[in-house]
């Protein structure tokens, strides 16, 4: 026997009737009032399973998580938070003192990367390979006019 939903004007309330099919169209006594009541289309949701979870027909595509509707299906969660919902965490802003040590840690670095490279030693304190320049060949005039160059 098919279920059908049932509306009493008298004590604004639905109810719930089994009934034969045949009888679908009558009015139903209602429970508290014992007047009739006149038929209402039923509204309905449909399930169906997918992925191993009650899906809606028609199904969009996307996730439940907490009541909440997500496009993937979370397959790693920390407490419970999915990760489209949970919300990125917001890096403290440095402190005044915090960019004062900042500053002052990369002036000293630049101080000794410049001694570094005054004295030919790297961080470790082990000379650098020399390098050796070669000097630019000079031209000499002679006093008949003539350039020559020497090395």
């Amino acid at each position: 026997m098919p279920l059908y939903e049932y509306y009493c004007r008298e004590c604004d309330g639905i109810f719930e009737y089994f009934r034969p099919m045949r009888d679908a169209s009558l009015p139903a006594p209602c429970p508290q009032c014992h007047r009739d009541a006149e038929r209402i289309m039923s509204s309905f949701t449909a399930f169906t399973m997918r992925d191993g979870y009650p899906r809606r027909i028609p199904d969009k595509g996307t996730y439940w998580h907490l009541e909440r509707e997500v496009k993937t299906l979370a397959t790693r969660m920390r407490h419970y938070e999915h990760p489209e919902l949970a919300e990125p965490e917001v890096k403290p802003k440095p402190t005044k003192g915090e960019l004062e040590e900042k500053a002052e840690q990369e002036r000293v670095e630049k101080s000794e990367e410049s001694y570094r490279k005054r004295w030919g030693v790297d961080k470790q304190g082990f000379p650098l390979p020399i390098t050796v320049k070669k000097k630019a060949p000079k031209t000499i005039i002679s006093p008949h006019g003539r350039a020559e160059v020497k090395d």
